[in-house]
């Protein structure tokens, strides 16, 4: 007859303790997909929400700014070439270059990034090249706002420290806006701008906006799967224990007798 301790004996303790983690293991999984989805859940409330708002004409740095993530924004002010800085490893189709961004200085003296557009790599190696792109005087964006990073996503480069006797980074891996904000002159919002993208521009720099999907990904699927599997473990294990039991416990004149 089996009993609990069975799964504990010396033939069995180790497959048991195996089990037991693949269970765990597949549980947890299940888990963290449903976590991912609360999270997509949540952001996708928030993209709504925003896109339902009015448009934010920025003046400074107001409040709950980091809050608005996507939220539509005007902003009128004066570019400062001499502290823009590129996003390296940006592509326009397949074609290689970067992603300008330059403060935008405001009537209260502060300043805020706008990631003004792709351009190519060639001709563009050094900030020198970026002049080409200048637009002087008064501007009007309109655009989404966005927040930097501070580590890049999983798999993604950090952005280099600065050697001894250097003051500034040319090129970077990702928005870090606080690092950013160390080399520039004035106070850098802790937001960025994106720009709208016109639907046929003729020259670079090229606006960029991300493609937001609306919907709840395959994590509900992929949770059902993953408790699946723990229950077939947790479950099924002890049927196969006991039909292998069964086997063993079966006599040479029993088989014959069979």
């Amino acid at each position: 007859m089996m009993t609990p301790l069975t799964f504990f004996n010396r033939r069995w303790w180790w497959t048991t303790l195996l089990v037991i983690a693949g269970t765990l293991v597949c549980a947890r999984l299940g888990i963290w997909q449903l976590d991912r989805l609360e999270q997509r859940r949540a952001f996708n409330t928030h993209y709504l929400d925003m896109v339902a708002m009015a448009p934010l004409t920025l003046t400074g740095d107001q409040p709950g700014l980091t809050d608005q993530e996507y939220r539509r924004v005007t902003v009128t002010g004066q570019y400062d070439f001499e502290n823009q800085v590129a996003l390296r490893n940006q592509y326009h189709g397949d074609q290689y270059g970067y992603q300008l961004l330059t403060p935008l200085k405001l009537a209260d003296g502060t300043a805020v990034i706008i990631e003004r557009g792709w351009i190519p790599a060639e001709g563009n190696a050094a900030p020198e090249g970026w002049r080409q792109y200048d637009q002087p005087g008064s501007v009007t964006i309109n655009g989404i706002l966005r927040l930097g990073q501070t580590k890049p996503d999983v798999g993604g480069i950090p952005d280099a420290e600065l050697a001894p006797g250097q003051t500034r980074l040319d090129f970077w891996n990702i928005v870090n806006l606080e690092r950013i904000a160390l080399q520039t002159p004035h106070k850098i919002l802790p937001v960025f701008i994106q720009p709208n993208p016109t639907p046929a521009p003729s020259q670079p720099p090229y606006p960029y906006q991300p493609e937001v999907e609306i919907s709840e990904g395959s994590h509900m699927g992929y949770a059902l799967q993953w408790f699946t599997f723990a229950t077939i473990l947790f479950v099924g294990y002890p049927f196969f224990v006991r039909k292998q039991e069964q086997k063993t416990a079966i006599t040479p004149s029993d088989s014959q007798v069979s």
